[in-house]
């Protein structure tokens, strides 16, 4: 079958899929989070953090709730990281040291998963289990509670009370991720995805010399890793190694599991808010986006310059041959579209047009479909923009789904756009400029720029993924890198929830002749623009500096 051909019918294939299942489980999510009933095994849950699951709070108090949890989240995982020499279930790994420990711990908790040691080489099965893949649930768990948050804050009017962080914390494990987590690592074990406790073993001879491979419960942190939008792989290789994606099947079947949540959240968002057209207009807003990047992927990789893409049927260096080119461009876009930062393919193998694409998704904010939770928070802002320019065209004040969106709210917003990009240019800035950071860019010129942008976008942006020939195994990188993630997740999470107080407390405004229609085509179309222009004016002139110079340059 012709390679590009694949590709399409791939992406029919995914498309339909995520239709069937984006009206029930977004049906499904709006009652877990709307629901005035408490399961037996949440209540145990609220007994045992001391919390009353019938109070709720004002943004202030929600806040508190998710600074405390995360706070202590990277703390716990620290220490059990620096213990991992005396702890059992560690076939003979040592400790983490004290920078690598800290850059990983807040990778996890913050749902970046960014990984600068080697998976399996490094973390024995209690961190990997316990540690890792518990906040893989958690961190998800956190990212859709405040995006719930902020959706009440439009549902609801002169209130201050945003629901309690705790009750949708336990809701969104025990209702939403542990079940469809369960089922997903069904799925992959019959797909050949491994799942033991075993230790090291030889395996034969490769390459003139023995080698040895882990077991793991890997199945189960796969299906978590994908479903929560986290990322970090089992091993080094992530989703390119075979016991982890042994199969092109297996590898759409992951595609499918990154983007049915974050899609299915704008069904939820449109039931919250009484309005499902409302939801489908968010969505319409993602999907071009998403399709749109897909497709400039799959051209641009079946279409390298040069005469080894011609001969192999398209960009094949640092991609596997069972998913081929196809599979790994629809998994890249996929992976930087929303903030898992899983690879089944090196990004820096891309043609320069097509690592230059993985970048931008990551940086028009991950909000296409986005993450679980941050995707729909950060597409609601940008719906917010939108509704400002729109306002600023025809001269009204501008309001969104019957609230007025005054100084206080647009610079909330505003602020909001402003504190990630920030974070990515001055660690990059930094990174290129000052002496004492090693060089650690395996390449020079465009290419080794690219490499330091797509790590601090990939951090601050809480996406995890690594253009692959950056060693970012350093103090300095670990450190750096580890800030940009804690600030690049708690300070959005702080100015939506602050949004979420400001807008829960107006009254609701009255549908009038002159109110802008959000649930139109037309609505759509301006939000889908936003994002674009908004990260065109912020990163084009970094991009030209790297993969735009690179891929004019091929």
């Amino acid at each position: 079958m012709n390679a590009q051909l694949a590709g399409v019918l791939q992406l029919t294939a995914l498309l339909g899929a995520l239709a069937l299942a984006h009206r029930p489980l977004g049906d499904h999510l709006a009652a877990v989070y709307t629901s005035p009933r408490h399961l037996r095994v949440e209540r145990w849950a609220y007994r045992a953090i001391g919390v009353r699951p019938d109070a709720e709070a004002g943004w202030t108090g929600y806040l508190r709730g998710v600074l405390t949890f995360s706070l202590v989240g990277i703390a716990a995982l620290y220490l059990l990281q620096r213990l991992q020499g005396v702890l059992p279930g560690s076939p003979g790994f040592a400790a983490i040291d004290p920078d690598q420990a800290f850059n990983t711990a807040v990778s996890f908790v913050t749902n970046t998963n960014w990984q600068s040691y080697a998976g399996e080489q490094a973390m024995g099965h209690v961190v990997q289990t316990a540690g890792l893949a518990t906040q893989n649930f958690l961190s998800a768990a956190v990212g859709m509670a405040v995006a719930v948050a902020l959706v009440r804050g439009f549902a609801r009017a002169r209130t201050g009370e945003l629901g309690n962080f705790w009750v949708d914390l336990v809701r969104g494990t025990f209702r939403v991720l542990l079940p469809l987590s369960l089922l997903g690592a069904l799925v992959l074990v019959a797909c050949g995805v491994i799942q033991n406790l075993s230790g090291i073993h030889a395996v034969g001879q490769f390459l003139g010399g023995p080698q040895e491979w882990n077991g793991g419960a890997v199945a189960s942190q796969e299906a978590i890793k994908l479903l929560g939008t986290n990322g970090g792989g089992y091993f080094n290789a992530n989703s390119a190694h075979p016991f982890e994606n042994p199969t092109p099947f297996s590898n759409l079947f992951e595609i499918f599991l990154i983007l049915l949540i974050p899609v299915a959240l704008t069904r939820t968002f449109g039931r919250m808010v009484g309005s499902p057209r409302q939801g489908y207009a968010v969505l319409g807003a993602m999907a071009v986006l998403w399709v749109a990047f897909a497709g400039l992927m799959l051209l641009a990789e079946h279409h390298g310059a040069g005469p080894a893409p011609e001969l192999a049927g398209g960009a094949m260096e640092g991609k596997e041959t069972r998913f081929g080119v196809s599979g790994s461009a629809l998994f890249a876009v996929a992976t930087t579209g929303t903030s898992t930062g899983a690879v089944n393919a090196f990004h820096s193998s891309f043609t320069g047009l097509g690592g230059g694409i993985t970048l931008l998704m990551t940086q028009l904010g991950e909000i296409a479909p986005g993450g679980v939770g941050s995707g729909l928070y950060g597409m609601l802002i940008m719906a917010l923009i939108a509704v400002f320019v729109a306002g600023l065209m025809v001269g009204r004040t501008p309001e969104y789904l019957g609230k007025r969106l005054g100084p206080r709210e647009m610079k909330l917003a505003a602020c909001y756009l402003l504190a990630t990009p920030a974070l990515v240019l001055l660690g990059t800035a930094a990174a290129v400029a000052l002496p004492t950071p090693p060089d650690s860019a395996l390449n020079g010129g465009a290419h080794g720029f690219t490499e330091i942008l797509y790590a601090y976008t990939s951090a601050a942006h809480n996406n995890g993924s690594a253009f692959a020939g950056l060693s970012a195994d350093t103090a300095w990188y670990n450190t750096t890198l580890g800030l940009a993630m804690l600030l690049g997740r708690l300070l959005p999470i702080v100015l939506v929830l602050a949004l979420a107080g400001s807008l829960a407390a107006q009254p609701r405004l009255p549908v009038t002749a002159g109110t802008l229609q959000t649930g139109k085509p037309l609505f759509t179309a301006l939000l889908t623009a936003t994002p674009l222009v908004i990260s065109g004016l912020t990163f084009v002139p970094a991009l030209a500096l790297g993969p735009l110079a690179e891929g004019l340059a091929a």
